[in-house]
């Protein structure tokens, strides 16, 4: 069998070579859908990681509160991620988070509402800023970095903002004398009391990108805002141990204070995802339908070489069964051909895949993101394309009479 194996490789080995160029072709069609894929799942394995990464140093012992809805997942992401309206729906209040501190076991409780609107200085104004409402808790829960100044305070909650690093320096024109400067949002006065560090993670389970977001108390945005919704409800246990019970106690004492009303999730541990992790995933799976179909129309490309190549060697599969050859022996000799052009085709594919995803991370947060499941689907892809496009041409050429191959000349 070995022998056999080694056989059919050398003469495939062979045709390829004969035929360089067109196996080159063919090979980079084969490529182009695997690299299509590679890309996707390594942008997927990046934002995962991202979120992961951020939950783990936030620590473990979090628990997110957010409004759901009755509809099918797709409507429902596109319409938080892009209407203007996506929270009015939210069935969240601020009073929601006294009902939660009230549980034994929790240290902290921090609403999150967003907001966008007009933000102006003394040197620029902002259109379409997000505003973060929020309370002093969330410090306690996800500490932000702050490169000057402080986070909220009861001394200046009720009047002051914080900036992001790049909100700053388009407000302002720097981030080093910020601290003291009045900004109007809404037609009302605050005060900068901090800019953050730069994060450069603009996914995050929050929902924010805190490099141009700006932070004040809740109750101050509930104020000079119409309706403030809330996004979500980070909620910091005193020990992974209660995680499990907490979570309980929460869904049952909103459910009990909303007459019934389940129409929000809590979640902790794995569970936790982004909204916009969980669109790029939809996006991702339609990116990944594209990239099959390149992978179809590569195998097509295949098996259309692979039937000029039977077409072309008919003479020679006349000779090989004349000495001996099975029809077995010929269906094997050529489908292990197509396959051999098809992983060629996937081991290119894949180097062509993260050679893209690493230009793609030099502009973007999204590093590379390798596994041994992405090389795994790689090569299974291939060897399935191979079998699937290489079996009509294999079976084509073993069916051909001996006798009537032979008097096939080129």
């Amino acid at each position: 069998m070995a022998s056999l194996i080694k056989t059919h490789y050398k003469l495939a080995k062979t045709a390829i070579k004969e035929n360089r160029t067109r196996s080159f072709l063919t090979c980079l069609g084969i490529a182009i859908g695997v690299a299509s894929i590679i890309l996707i799942l390594s942008l997927m394995g990046s934002v995962s990681n991202l979120i992961k990464k951020e939950i783990s140093a936030i620590g473990s012992d979090l628990i997110v509160v957010r409004p759901s809805t009755t509809k099918d997942t797709v409507t429902s992401i596109v319409e938080e991620l892009t209407a203007s309206s996506s929270f009015q729906k939210s069935n969240l209040a601020l009073s929601d988070t006294a009902t939660i501190s009230e549980i034994e076991g929790v240290s902290a409780v921090a609403p999150i509402a967003l907001s966008t609107n007009t933000i102006s200085s003394d040197k620029n104004t902002l259109p379409a800023v997000t505003v973060m409402g929020t309370t002093l808790d969330y410090s306690k829960i996800e500490p932000l970095a702050m490169k000057h100044g402080a986070f909220l305070t009861e001394a200046n909650a009720e009047n002051g903002v914080v900036l992001g690093h790049m909100l700053s320096l388009e407000l302002f024109n720097t981030i080093n004398s910020t601290v003291g400067k009045t900004v109007t949002i809404m037609g009302e006065k605050f005060m900068v009391i901090g800019v953050l560090d730069e994060t450069d993670q603009s996914i995050n389970f929050d929902n924010v990108d805190f490099d141009n977001a700006a932070i004040v108390n809740i109750v101050t945005l509930d104020q000079i805002t119409d309706s403030t919704q809330i996004q979500q409800i980070n909620v910091k246990a005193e020990n992974t141990d209660s995680l499990a019970r907490i979570s309980t106690e929460i869904r049952e004492k909103l459910i009990e204070k909303k007459h019934g009303d389940q129409n929000f999730t809590v979640a902790y541990g794995d569970a936790i995802t982004h909204p916009a992790g969980s669109l790029f995933n939809i996006i991702s799976g339609m990116l990944a339908l594209v990239a099959g179909i390149s992978l179809v129309v590569g195998g097509i490309g295949v098996m259309n070489i692979m039937l000029v190549s039977v077409a072309e060697r008919t003479h020679e599969i006349g000779i090989r069964k004349a000495v001996g050859a099975s029809s077995r022996n010929i269906l094997m000799q050529f489908l292990f051909e197509a396959l051999i052009l098809s992983v060629l085709g996937g081991i290119f594919g894949l180097v062509l895949g993260y050679i893209f995803a690493f230009l793609i991370s030099i502009i973007t947060p999204f590093a590379p993101y390798i596994s041994l499941e992405i090389i795994a689907i790689t090569f299974l892809t291939a060897i399935v394309v191979g079998i699937i496009f290489g079996i009509y041409p294999a079976l084509k050429a073993a069916s051909k009479n001996p006798i009537d191959s032979l008097k096939h000349y080129r």
